[in-house]
């Protein structure tokens, strides 16, 4: 986030110095007074002198507060889920407002179930007559659509794309003001959005060059889409998902898993949490049963695990017909292999890119700059004759 205004690495590095290993509670309180340090600093009149100071400083200070909540969800009555998040959408919202043409917060009504889309919508041009290529991006598990300013959005503007970020059930802003959690029928969530850049955007959008992006868990949310929503003229995958469930099995013990396996529900549930209090998972496995229960709206482990193991694209890969860049991270630990399923199971409509290296890592971390040129190489080549 650093390349695109939205944090600066001696700070970071400074709160990664005192927060405490396996201490969750120091990684809230260190990103919580560097957020209230940086909101200060967006704050002084002295620094407004001209719209990039407002606009990075914000950025940043709603990026540290987004941050600040990341390990608070196993309290879903924890003030600082709600309070944090406030913070961060005024702080993102006054970063929009300092682009040179501003973002706009919309809420699209679903057409089927009971729920609304949030979405911000950014404009590449101020040439109202002007049809340009256009990105419909969704993140996954956890990140914001605020998150995807810095990785997808601010390198789309500079390349003349349009874009749409979108929220569903289950992702930050509709979990917490809607109290929905995730469902796998995602084309009830980007349908909808499709349907307002047609009513809404359709002078300023170039329909043939219509690409959707689906990043981490995204990246299964896009494909359902995708399969059931035929307005796409291209699919990004960062990176390709074939199954969601190894992710979670994969992180509990062997004799966990067994018992969910057997259907011995109540047993499970009572050891996953009790193996969860005393320490004995990891900060990573802890905070995914954190997350999924406050995402999935489940207290439940079972219920979750039950759940997670309906994202799989091999049920409707065979009704996705569009051209698909399907990204490969080398040291990506939570889909290892599944970019080569989805890529054998789409044929020739897909594109494997490998990341190595320093980009090889979940979702290229760290490594945006090769993320976009591979992407955006892709995208040109595929939609150029469109």
């Amino acid at each position: 986030m650093a390349i695109t205004g939205g944090a600066d690495i001696g700070p970071i590095l400074g709160v990664a110095k005192n927060i405490i290993a396996g201490d969750m509670t120091s990684f809230t309180q260190e990103f919580y007074a560097l957020a209230n340090y940086t909101k200060a600093q967006a704050e002084n009149p002295d620094n407004a002198y001209d719209p990039i100071n407002v606009r990075d400083t914000w950025f940043s200070a709603a990026n540290y507060f987004r941050k600040a909540d990341n390990y608070l969800h196993g309290n879903w009555s924890e003030p600082l889920v709600n309070s944090l998040w406030a913070e961060q959408t005024a702080a993102f919202d006054k970063g929009i407002a300092a682009l040179p043409i501003p973002g706009e917060r919309v809420r699209i009504p679903a057409t089927k179930g009971n729920f609304t889309v949030d979405a911000i919508w950014y404009a590449a041009s101020d040439n109202k007559n002007a049809k340009l290529p256009t990105l419909v991006i969704g993140n996954g598990f956890d990140a914001a659509q605020e998150d995807s300013y810095h990785n997808y959005v601010a390198p789309a503007l500079a390349r003349g794309w349009n874009c749409i970020t979108y929220e569903g059930p289950g992702q930050p802003t509709v979990r917490r003001d809607q109290n929905l959690g995730f469902i796998p029928e995602w084309e009830l969530v980007v349908t909808p959005v499709v349907d307002y850049l047609f009513r809404e955007k359709l002078h300023v959008i170039d329909t043939d060059r219509l690409a959707l992006v689906g990043n981490s868990l995204g990246s299964y949310l896009a494909s359902r889409a995708a399969a059931f929503e035929h307005r796409f003229s291209a699919l990004v995958l960062i990176d390709g998902m074939w199954d969601y469930f190894p992710s979670y099995a994969n992180a509990i013990p062997a004799e966990l898993l067994g018992m969910f396996e057997a259907g011995n529900f109540t047993e499970f549930d009572q050891t996953i949490f009790e193996s969860r209090e005393s320490g004995k998972l990891s900060t990573i496995a802890g905070w995914g049963l954190d997350q999924g229960l406050w995402a999935y709206y489940t207290h439940s482990p079972s219920d979750l695990f039950t759940k997670v193991k309906q994202y799989r694209i091999q049920d409707f890969v065979d009704k996705i017909k569009i051209p698909v860049f399907v990204g490969d991270g080398e040291y990506d630990s939570l889909y290892p292999g599944q970019p080569q399923q989805v890529k054998d199971a789409l044929g020739e409509k897909a594109t494997l890119h490998h990341f190595n290296g320093v980009a090889g890592y979940h979702c290229q971390t760290a490594a945006g700059q090769e993320l976009a040129r591979a992407m955006f190489a892709w995208l040109n080549k595929t939609l150029s004759n469109a």
